[in-house]
């Protein structure tokens, strides 16, 4: 029987909705270059709210980034629609794309709209465990008929900008709820023994809004651009941060890093594929004993 990749003409497009968020865009990445590696000669568009497609920006197996607007995705006529999204704005998308091809995960809501359901990841992988979210979207893709294959690393591709003049380590000590936010003092400990112990100059990086006005001993950038991020992060030596999108966009790049769990299943949302440390604990996060952190960080360190 043929596979979903096998009806498409030689040329295809193929619209993927990835509408948000910062690590679901970054752990998509794997999967695109599957589908592109098994289709080369296909046409791949990512429909991504515009907060998010700088992610996406660069990467050489995207043709276009479209916005999630009805008219922008059905003017470009895709004959497959694939929704690794799930929400109702995004079965909207794909209900409204044109495309013959309609693929979506079975647990998401509309049903009715998807003639290519998708399998749980398990059944795909053959595995009965928790799976990791970048082997969770690449499932999608092998199901469609990409050949079976090691999911790679995330893909980012960031400009060239001045760096520091020496090594330096990127620290993102918030996040988006007080559960899976560690310490202030913990962070600034950590920013202290980086320059102490291992001459790294500390990095604070945050979002939009966010204070680090505790940490103005070191350099620190606030609400800057996921193209500024993604430069940063592209030639820094280390990174350590709570589970966020940033610590995702660190591991894209390689980096040795330590990632801080709270609230969130570190099996699901683990660094993908580098060097790293997980340092999972029961809420509050904030309670996480500095002594757990520093050790873990002089490993990775050490081994990277």
């Amino acid at each position: 029987m043929a596979s979903v990749l096998d009806r498409l003409p030689h040329g295809g497009r193929v619209a993927v909705i990835r509408l948000r968020s910062l690590g679901d865009c970054v752990l998509t990445t794997p999967a695109l270059d599957l589908l592109k590696r098994a289709r080369p000669d296909l046409s791949i568009a990512v429909v991504v709210e515009d907060r998010f497609r700088e992610i996406f920006e660069g990467n050489p197996d995207i043709e276009t980034l479209l916005a999630p607007r009805a008219r922008q995705v059905r003017a470009w006529a895709p004959q497959l629609a694939l929704n690794l999204h799930g929400g109702g704005t995004s079965a909207w998308l794909t209900a409204v794309s044109g495309a013959k091809l309609r693929a979506g995960f079975g647990h998401f809501r509309y049903q009715p709209i998807y003639n290519v359901p998708l399998p749980r990841a398990q059944q795909v992988l053959g595995v009965e465990r928790k799976v990791h979210t970048a082997e969770h979207l690449a499932s999608a893709v092998f199901w469609l008929g990409v050949p079976p294959a090691d999911i790679p690393r995330a893909k980012l591709f960031a400009a060239e900008m001045p760096s520091l003049p020496g090594p330096y380590a990127v620290i993102h000590p918030t996040a988006s709820r007080p559960a899976k936010t560690w310490s202030a003092e913990g962070f600034a400990a950590v920013a202290a023994h980086l320059e102490r112990a291992h001459g790294i100059e500390p990095l604070f990086v945050a979002g939009p809004g966010e204070d680090l006005e505790t940490f103005r001993r070191w350099r620190r950038l606030t609400g800057a651009r996921l193209s500024v991020i993604k430069s940063l992060l592209s030639n820094a030596s280390f990174f350590i941060g709570n589970d966020s999108g940033p610590a995702h966009m660190a591991a894209a790049f390689g980096l040795p890093l330590v990632a801080l769990f709270g609230s969130s299943d570190a099996e699901i949302w683990y660094p993908w594929k580098t060097t790293s440390e997980v340092i999972a604990a029961p809420p509050p996060l904030a309670a996480l004993p500095l002594s757990r952190v520093l050790d873990a960080l002089d490993r990775v360190l050490v081994h990277a």
